[in-house]
Order: structure tokens, then C-alpha cells, then sequence
């Protein structure tokens, strides 16, 4: 965990970052080293004292240890994800969420992230690396930049964080909507797992593309309620999505 040699670029106060881990020089090190990166931080030791603190203050990004004394990591992002939030303009519902675990078995990261985590980051970390991926977690998830994406009756405001079909207002977890941004900015491309997870994820499960086949399922079930289908599977390579044909 060497110090970082260049921090990133200052950032806005209104970056507020929550560390949720039990030890104390776990938390200490990471309050003074995202402090120094620009970030206003608060800890929590436990899972109950987290969901308190980001009920009472609202945190822009949630560093979020598995093993805590009183629940996991896994059954506090649930209990975030339940908690109402209101957003502030260009942002979306749920705040983001990257692990910082020495639990490393793959089904520990694929769970984490099927739960909705942005990241899953493994200790012993590098206080640069988790700095950068701390930055592009929320570019990627405070509403990207661009104009509304349109497939057939299925569009996608990425600046307003919002998904119809047929005009009707559709509902995706954060995940779900960065995963179909993804599709929709490419239609009519064939996306291969590997570029999906890359795009989507920023991880590669050590190669794992499972977890890409369980969120095209999520989509499908909100997305295709009707006729014509829009994701469509190519055997053997991957995942698009184009409009009916002609």
C-alpha cells in the first residue's frame, strides 16, 4: 500500500466518499490519502453504522469492505441499495459502490458485482491504482455526456439516466443501464463478452464471461416485455442490439 507519488487531479468538495472497513489502520490510511487526493471522506467500522451514516449524508461512493463484525459487505450494499435517494442533477439513483476486500475467491467477486458493485478491488491495493479506479467509477456513473440513443421504440437518455419502450419508462439498476448504454452506443455491432466486461465493468473476471450472460438475462426480463426483441445473441461471440428489420 505505497503512498501515491502524484494524485490525481483535485476534485470538488461535493466528491464525498464513504470508507466502510473494521480495521482502523485500514480506515485511517485510506481517510488521509483520499483527503489528500481532494475527496471529503467519512468511515464507518461496521455495516450498521455505514447504512446510518449514508442515510444521514449521502455519499457520492461507498469503499466497502466484505467482512465486517456485524454484517457483510455483501448484505450492507442490499440494504444501500433499499435506501431512497434523491440525486443530484446528471446523477443516478444508487450510489456507486467499489469493494476494497481481502476476500479474493472469484464467486466473492462475481457476487459483489452481480449485487450491483462498481468495482471489487483486492488488499493488499496500490493507493493509485484505487484512486484512478475511484475517478473512473464515477465518470462512469454520474450520466454520461451525449445525445439520447434511439433502437427501434427503445431509447436511452444517458445525460437523464433514462430507458423507454414504446414510451414507457423502464427501470434498470446501474449495472443494467451501463450495460445497455454500452449495446445501444454500438447497434448493430456485434459486442464480444470480453468488450462488454472491459466497457461495462472495467474487470475481467479472470476471464470469466458469466457474469455478462446474467445481466443480458436482467435486461431482457425489464426490456423485452414486447415485440420486436432488440438484444439479440450471436452464437459464439457475443451480444447486439439493433432494431427490427425492415
Amino acid at each position: 500500500m505505497a503512498a501515491p507519488r502524484d494524485p490525481s487531479p483535485a476534485v470538488t468538495p461535493k466528491n464525498h466518499l464513504l470508507v466502510v472497513d473494521d480495521e482502523p489502520t485500514v480506515r485511517e490510511l485510506l481517510r488521509t490519502a483520499l483527503r489528500y487526493a481532494g475527496f471529503d471522506v467519512n468511515s464507518a467500522a461496521t455495516g450498521r453504522e455505514a447504512l446510518n451514516l449514508a442515510a444521514q449524508h449521502p455519499p457520492d461512493l461507498v469503499l466497502l469492505d466484505v467482512m465486517l463484525p456485524d454484517m457483510d459487505g455483501f448484505e450492507v450494499i442490499r440494504r444501500l441499495r433499499a435506501q431512497p435517494r434523491s440525486p443530484r442533477p446528471g446523477e443516478r439513483g444508487s450510489v456507486p459502490v467499489l469493494f476494497v476486500t481481502a476476500r479474493e475467491a472469484r464467486h466473492d467477486r462475481i457476487n459483489g458485482l452481480q449485487l450491483g458493485g462498481d468495482d471489487y478491488i483486492i488488499k493488499p491495493f496500490d493507493l493509485e491504482e484505487l484512486i484512478a479506479r475511484i475517478h473512473a467509477v464515477l465518470r462512469r456513473t454520474r450520466g454520461e455526456s451525449g445525445s439520447t440513443l434511439t433502437v427501434g421504440d427503445l431509447e436511452l437518455d444517458p445525460e437523464g439516466h433514462l430507458v423507454t419502450r414504446a414510451g414507457k419508462a423502464v427501470q434498470l439498476s446501474p449495472t443494467e443501464f451501463r450495460l445497455l448504454h454500452f449495446l445501444m452506443a454500438n447497434a448493430g455491432r456485434t459486442m464480444s463478452k470480453a468488450q462488454i466486461l472491459q466497457h461495462v465493468w472495467a474487470y475481467d473476471f479472470d476471464g470469466d464471461p458469466s457474469i455478462v450472460d446474467t445481466y443480458i438475462s436482467y435486461l431482457r426480463r425489464k426490456v423485452e416485455v414486447q415485440e420486436p426483441k432488440s438484444i439479440h445473441t450471436v452464437r459464439g461471440v457475443g451480444y447486439v442490439v439493433r432494431g427490427p428489420r425492415p
